[in-house]
């Protein structure tokens, strides 16, 4: 119910919604008693039992109204009909009629207005979730996968509004239906509707022992689904290589197996659920079968009830077997309902550890420099940086250099704040990094990487991600000084161009180009370069490189460098190993010292 609690949370801008329904509830289940209580003058009529009244009855009390009604009945029949009983069968079948009439109507209006509330909360629980999922850091993802996730954000909201959301149809609807019934039953028989409730509890509790492993199994089923969904996501990113390596076999059996693993938990979990429905409806049937027995006693032998009160009464009993059964399978659907939310509220209430400091400084301008002080950090358990101290002066471009695993990627994943320092801290003009909002922060720096993030978009909105009401001339100017104006005019539609999923309809050196561009059109005053062009062929290289050095011009760049040659212009270039910095100085200075960046040079003449 914790988690129930949780969920409904989110009804909140849409009592109204939950008002009307629960209003129109009421008047369903009123008039649902109704209609069978009225089935009482009819088959007095047919009967022959409706005696002549020729002045309307007086209401003596709530212990009397059985009377009454049937009183006031045989009066309404005796005024419109006369002598005449077919006159008098025609009056109970309209009134009949238009009470299921009504019954029906308010049954629709109800569920009308839930279906707002109950499709408003999906739509806020996903756009919440979104929310989320963009605010958290990048190592949130790197320990959960992405498909995983997925299943989050689809399947395990939309099992909470198929349980959790179809509980609130029944929470005000079933359990009146169900009271008004029995107040009726206990003025048409007292004696017979104690009878009945002595087998109630026990039917109740054989039905709940059958849902206790539900949410056990449903956690299980939702967490398979996960599985797969990852494994599909993977498949996707990296056709290309599974194809190259002939491992289409290799993927399909460890698909194969997360979907039959599915298929296991599945069954146990439906068959488990599918028990509820026909177990309750023959336990409802048992104390049919003994209501009838014991109902028809008083009827025949002890003369405490007639007929037509009877087979009332046994269409009331009837009427509360659907409600009854419905609130047996809620209670199944709370149990999924729970696995589900369960990992929805896992996203939801995850802590993002990089947040904005109270009182944090909305930085705008750049007037110094970025200075990394003592600053150490670990993704797991060892240091990729230890002490690490780094000085760049406002204009400077400092190129990190280094081998696989040096922890240049490091230093562009801290400045952005991906990641937080774990000791000593990141100044940009004097001021701790952790003290400037991450807006303001990420507002002043601009990012290219060696893997050219684009989105299934066209060209011109992939460009004008870089900034907020870009005009056309903006964007064409970006473009152009990312040497990507031409090839994008060669393009069928243009700047109107879709580039498909990742931009895969484009080549690599275009990819980067457009990235590029993207940071051109943002316009910001630092810079952060990783390993721009390490991807590209020797033409798009030159032209890549031309378009960074066009933007690198009076900004402060970060430039992480595989291949060297596109940094020996470079003001100071930083040989890094192992998380420290070996040695650092322009690029003749350096190889005048034929030390380590010496030897990364000529390694890198060799292979070249």
């Amino acid at each position: 119910m914790n988690y129930f609690k949780k969920i409904l949370r989110f009804a909140g801008p849409y009592r109204k919604y939950g008002y009307l329904n629960i209003f129109f509830n009421v008047l369903y289940a009123l008039f649902s008693a109704l209609s069978y209580a009225a089935l009482i003058p009819m088959l007095n009529v047919l009967f022959d039992k409706t005696k002549q009244i020729n002045e309307a009855p007086k209401f003596e009390g709530i212990g009397k109204l059985k009377d009454y009604f049937e009183g006031y009945m045989n009066y309404q029949v005796t005024q419109f009909s006369g002598e005449d009983p077919m006159k008098g069968l025609l009056l109970a079948v309209g009134l009949i009629l238009t009470l299921f009439f009504f019954k029906n109507v308010f049954n629709y209006l109800a569920m009308y207005y839930i279906t707002f509330l109950r499709n408003g909360v999906l739509k806020d629980i996903r756009n919440k979730m979104y929310e989320k999922i963009v605010d958290l850091p990048i190592s949130y993802f790197s320990e959960k996968r992405k498909g995983d996730v997925i299943a989050r954000i689809t399947s395990d909201v939309l099992e909470i509004q198929h349980s959790f959301l179809s509980i609130l149809e029944l929470i005000v609807r079933e359990p009146l239906t169900i009271l008004f019934t029995i107040i009726v039953m206990f003025l048409i028989s007292v004696k017979l509707t104690i009878f009945v409730f002595i087998f109630i509890p026990i039917a109740g509790m054989l039905i709940s022992r059958i849902g206790k492993s539900l949410k056990r199994k449903s956690d299980k089923v939702q967490k398979e689904q996960g599985e797969f969904l990852s494994i599909v996501e993977e498949t996707l990113g990296g056709l290309r290589v599974i194809k190259a390596f002939n491992s289409e076999s290799k993927f399909y059996n460890t698909f194969k197996n997360s979907t039959t693993r599915f298929f296991k938990f599945s069954n146990s979990l439906l068959n488990r659920q599918n028990l509820s429905s026909p177990i309750s409806e023959f336990l409802g049937i048992v104390v049919f079968g003994v209501l009838l027995w014991y109902g028809g006693r008083m009827v025949l032998v002890e003369n405490d009830l007639d007929p037509a009160s009877f087979i009332t009464y046994m269409g009331l009993a009837f009427n509360i077997l659907t409600p009854a059964k419905a609130i047996s399978k809620a209670s199944y659907g709370v149990k999924k309902g729970n696995a589900a939310a369960e990992r929805v509220l896992e996203v939801l209430e995850s802590e993002n550890p990089i947040k904005d400091m109270e009182g944090a400084l909305e930085k705008t301008d750049f007037s110094s420099g970025i200075e990394f002080k003592d600053t150490s950090f670990k993704y797991e358990e060892d240091y990729v940086l230890k002490n690490f101290n780094l000085k760049v002066e406002k204009g400077q471009t400092v190129a990190l250099v280094g081998q696989s695993g040096s922890g240049k990627s490091t230093v562009a994943n801290l400045i952005t704040r991906f990641y937080d320092v774990n000791k000593g801290e990141i100044a940009i003009d004097g001021t701790n990094i952790k003290n400037i909002t991450k807006k303001s922060l990420r507002g002043m720096m601009g990012l290219v990487t060696q893997d050219s993030i684009l989105f299934n978009d066209s060209v011109k909105n992939n460009i004008a991600l870089g900034k907020e009401n870009a005009t056309m001339a903006e964007i064409i100017e970006a473009a152009k000084v990312a040497n990507a104006h031409d090839f994008i005019m060669e393009l069928p539609h243009g700047y109107d161009t879709n580039i498909g999923d990742g931009g895969n309809k484009l080549s690599g050196g275009q990819k980067q180009r457009l990235s590029i561009a993207r940071a051109v059109l943002k316009n910001p005053p630092i810079m952060i370069l990783d390993e721009a062009t390490s991807a590209l062929d020797t033409e798009s290289e030159r032209l890549v490189q031309d378009a960074l050095e066009n933007m690198m011009k009076n900004r402060t760049s970060i430039v992480i460098a595989h291949r060297l040659s596109t940094i020996q212009n470079a003001d100071s270039i930083v040989v890094m190993g192992k998380g420290e910095i070996l040695e650092q100085g322009t690029h003749e200075e350096l190889m005048q010292s034929a030390k380590n960046y010496k030897k990364l040079v000529e390694m890198q003449s060799i292979t070249s």
